[in-house]
């Protein structure tokens, strides 16, 4: 330092070579963190150490820049410490640029939201600097508008990506708004559009924050997007990186002892504001208060509610709901209406097609508590009463004309809780409602079906492993014919046998890829519950025939439904049909799910295929243990 500060040139290069041998062989964290806070304490005030530092940084080899600019920017404490380090090093050397602009932000997606605060905020902190920043902002939004990106892409590149949008805008200042407000309205319009097309919630959720935050940002005085979501921890933290905190709270020109004692606007010194009241003249409001007076309130602490009687007839039920003008009456037979289809089972069939049609196209009139589980309890309990009639009228509807989306999801669902209750004994010839039971299997949920699998392996396991103890015999659980089993085939093969044909109103195969999603964990389900039944191998030789067909659909919702499917056939399935009938396609499906465990996109996805993996491998074993 002395000898620069006397005129002598000194080089660094040596050092800077030294700097990225170290850092590029995997010691950056022992050699930086020894030397980034000295640096820091030195480039404080001296400008020649900041000099000497942008030297040391700048002549380090390009083969080794990544490991060196990496490890500055994951351990430095703040994008104003970064700048200091570094200075104009992005706009000096390509490498570096390339790095900080493409690799950190684009290619990779595991660093954390400190890094991203320092990387960006370094590109902010100076005017030659702002240019790069725009530009990452637009690179960013492009990605994030891509809706290739969207279906090909981690969940957690997604936030990732989002985390990085939210912090550049909070960079921008009014006039570079301005400059780009129209690339920004466009970016949004089409973000927007392929995020909400995403079959996964946290995909919709997160589009919906950071557009959000965009029409914030580029529409500060008119109306802004508002979205309906979950604001859970993770929706916080995305909203308060939009929001920078300044290093010093004060307000700038204004002193901090003046800025504590300053009074409020409109005052001075401890005056305060006078409450403030209309005037209204004495006369006036004499006789305001005159008129109320004379109002005696009445007793009503005697009344009763009259309730209105439900039907009793299944029937009467029919009429009331189609044609019916009371609305108490209604509300009363859409509340009673389970309980008296299952007491009136006979009765029921009679009618059983033309009520679980009402049923679907059931709309509430008015605000009844609970109203779609009613509707949905119902449902199950005419199908149930009557399975093969009812099923039939559902499948067939679910490929018809002139229904919504959530119509043919609801259809499903019911498919799926009938088929659920009819798998399950009945204890002592009480019907239990699908509200009541505890499954084995989750049914629908919305953020992927396919989450217990893992548990159903594990009670498979439990359930064919025998053990031998002395303690507390366990009461043996009430035997009863499998209802499910004479009728699984009327809720499976109609769902199985048109995805593939497109409607002027639905297109499986096309934009409709939510609903295909809602089908293919159906027919999961259904696969599973039906263990042990007559027609459980044709459904799993057809069942993986529609796999095989749909394998490599480009939707990750769809993918984990498949993979769900694999599994329910491998569960379901006679291990000794599996190789008579589909040896070959089970090969093939192998060497699919091997291709799915490495190079899936979706962590759930490779989750599921391994699990599958290890269950070809355990058939495989208990085959080769008991060859007869």
């Amino acid at each position: 330092l002395s000898s620069i500060a006397g005129g002598v040139d000194c080089s660094v290069s040596f050092i800077s070579y030294v700097l990225g041998k170290v850092c590029v062989h995997g010691r950056q964290k022992e050699l930086l963190s020894a030397l980034l806070p000295r640096l820091t304490d030195l480039t404080v005030s001296d400008c020649i150490w900041q000099r000497i530092c942008w030297q040391l940084v700048e002549g380090v080899p390009d083969r080794w820049m990544e490991a060196v600019l990496l490890g500055f920017v994951q351990r430095a404490p703040g994008a104003d410490v970064l700048s200091r380090l570094l200075g104009n090093l992005v706009v000096k050397n390509k490498k570096a640029q390339f790095v900080v602009t493409q690799k950190v932000l684009l290619l990779q997606y595991g660093h954390t939201t400190a890094v991203l605060q320092n990387l960006l905020g370094y590109l902010s902190l100076d005017s030659l600097r702002r240019a790069l920043l725009l530009q990452v902002l637009q690179e960013l939004l492009e990605t994030w508008g891509s809706s290739s990106a969207v279906k090909h892409s981690p969940v957690e590149q997604q936030l990732y990506i989002s985390k990085a949008i939210l912090i550049c805008l909070s960079h921008l200042k009014e006039p570079e708004i301005e400059s780009c407000r129209q690339e920004l309205l466009t970016s949004l319009m089409e973000g927007v559009k392929c995020h909400l097309d995403s079959s996964l919630p946290p995909i919709r959720r997160l589009g919906m924050i950071v557009a959000e935050s965009i029409s914030a940002k580029i529409n500060t005085e008119g109306p802004v997007l508002k979205f309906q979501y979950e604001d859970d921890d993770e929706a916080r933290e995305l909203k308060s990186l939009l929001v920078q905190t300044p290093p010093c709270c004060a307000v700038p020109g204004l002193a901090d002892d003046e800025s504590e004692k300053a009074p409020p606007l409109g005052l001075k010194g401890n005056q305060e504001s006078p409450p403030a009241a209309p005037v209204v003249p004495d006369e006036e409001s004499d006789a305001e208060l005159d008129s109320d007076d004379d109002l005696v309130p009445y007793d009503m602490s005697e009344d009763k509610e009259v309730k209105t009687k439900a039907p009793v007839y299944i029937r009467e039920c029919l009429e009331v709901l189609t044609s019916s003008e009371d609305v108490d009456k209604w509300e009363a037979t859409v509340k009673a209406l389970e309980g008296l289809v299952r007491k009136n089972p006979a009765a029921t069939r009679e009618v059983s097609v033309e009520l679980a049609k009402i049923l679907l196209h059931l709309e509430e009139k008015t605000c009844i508590e609970g109203f779609v589980e009613l509707r949905q309890r119902a449902q199950v309990a005419v199908l149930t009463t009557d399975p093969i009639p009812v099923a039939k009228y559902l499948t067939t509807q679910f490929y018809s004309l002139n229904y919504s989306l959530r119509q043919r999801m609801d259809i499903l669902d019911v498919l799926v809780l009938a088929a659920q209750e009819l798998s399950h004994p009945k204890s002592h010839g009480k019907t239990k409602h699908s509200g009541a039971q505890n499954p084995r299997v989750q049914l629908l949920p919305a953020s992927g079906s396919s989450k217990n699998w893992r548990r159903i392996v594990d009670e498979r396991i439990k359930s064919k492993t025998r053990r031998f103890a002395t303690g507390q015999s366990q009461v043996e659980p009430v035997s009863a014919p499998n209802e499910f089993n004479s009728v699984a085939g009327h809720f499976f093969f109609p769902l199985i046998q048109n995805f593939d044909r497109p409607l002027t109103t639905f297109d499986l195969l096309g934009e409709d890829h939510f609903v295909l999603g809602r089908l293919v964990h159906t027919l999961a389900v259904l696969m599973y519950l039906a263990v042990n039944t007559v027609a459980v191998t044709a459904m799993g030789k057809a069942l993986l025939e529609f796999v095989w067909a749909l394998r490599f659909h480009t939707d990750s919702y769809v993918r984990q439904g498949l993979l769900s499917c694999v599994s329910s056939i491998l569960l379901s399935v006679p291990a000794e049909r599996l190789l008579e009938d589909v040896t070959e396609e089970l090969l093939e499906t192998r060497c699919w799910l091997r291709d799915v465990v490495e190079k899936d996109p979706d962590a759930d996805c490779r989750r599921l295929a391994l699990q599958n993996l290890m269950l070809m491998e355990n058939l495989k074993k208990k085959l080769a243990a008991d060859p007869s």
